[in-house]
């Protein structure tokens, strides 16, 4: 029984993990139909950017581990807001040189981060309490886990009510639905749509900070290895669906590590005969719409 439950928190922990990149990447795609291949790049920056920060105040306390959280994802928002004024606004409506250019981009920035900070795992520490573990029904489960399942929760109240109470939540809504009403309004949709991509790549700064107390270093290659489960978690969510990315990345973390306990290692392929299995019986996903 301590084992299940180990299993089954730790796999919540790797699903809200998954859910801090996936988040943005449903968000994009719903409300502006981009398929963002780059977003990984988003991620990793924001683990650097919170690792910088840490190796020159330190992380050790609270203030400093938040200081370097809001530091991760502001850097992933100012990377994700430059790449959408830069290379994805000339593009709106080319979907396969959205496609070609975010490919790109996501090699050249890990390069460029390779240049920086250099290939090699850089590892980080955080508070010490993130480090220990909580007992429940006998069950020790690292502190990290809560933390990430927190973060999850967080971004994901956030999103749904951004998007539902603000002006420019409802602003973001009407341009999607009727871009050209909107314009006629004197409104100017770019700006709304330049703060989605914001949005996005401030989850998944956040989720680069986190996700390097998760795995205890970050590397120009920890978005990339990511941004591959993130795509499979938003495509079973159904894309576009904020609670479905969440509802899937759930069950995504959850079914990796039972499937990698119990069955040999063989989560990966578990999960993506998962996907498969989705994509023939509900191509939609979970929660997504039909196309119009």
């Amino acid at each position: 029984m301590e084992t299940l439950i180990l299993l089954l928190v730790t796999g919540l922990g790797l699903g809200a993990l998954y859910f801090l990149i996936a988040s943005g990447l449903s968000l994009i795609y719903g409300l502006m139909g981009v398929l963002n291949f780059a977003h990984g790049s988003f991620l990793t920056f924001g683990g650097f950017a919170g690792m910088e920060i840490a190796r020159r105040i330190g992380a050790e306390t609270w203030p400093q581990f938040i200081l370097a959280i809001i530091v991760g994802g502001a850097a992933g928002a100012l990377f994700a807001s430059l790449t959408e004024l830069l290379l994805i606004r000339p593009l709106y409506l080319r979907h396969i040189e959205q496609a070609l250019i975010t490919v790109g981009l996501s090699l050249a920035s890990v390069a460029l981060m390779e240049g920086i900070w250099g290939a090699d795992p850089i590892y980080v520490s955080g508070p010490a309490i993130l480090s220990e573990v909580t007992e429940i029904a006998g069950a020790r489960i690292p502190n990290d886990r809560f933390l990430l399942i927190f973060g999850a929760v967080a971004i994901l109240v956030g999103m749904l009510a951004f998007l539902r109470y603000t002006r420019f939540g409802l602003i973001i809504r009407a341009g999607v639905e009727n871009r050209s009403m909107v314009t006629a309004l004197g409104i100017d949709v770019r700006t709304a749509f330049t703060l989605v991509f914001a949005i996005g790549g401030l989850a998944a700064g956040i989720g680069g900070v986190l996700a390097s107390q998760y795995f205890g270093y970050v590397s120009p290659h920890i978005g990339g290895t990511l941004l591959i489960f993130a795509f499979i978690v938003t495509i079973i969510g159904g894309l576009g669906s904020l609670v479905g990315a969440a509802i899937a990345a759930a069950i995504v973390g959850v079914l990796q590590q039972l499937a990698n306990f119990y069955l040999g290692g063989t989560g990966d392929l578990i999960v993506v005969i998962l996907l498969a299995a989705v994509l023939l019986l509900r191509p939609t996903g979970l929660l997504g719409k039909r196309a119009h």
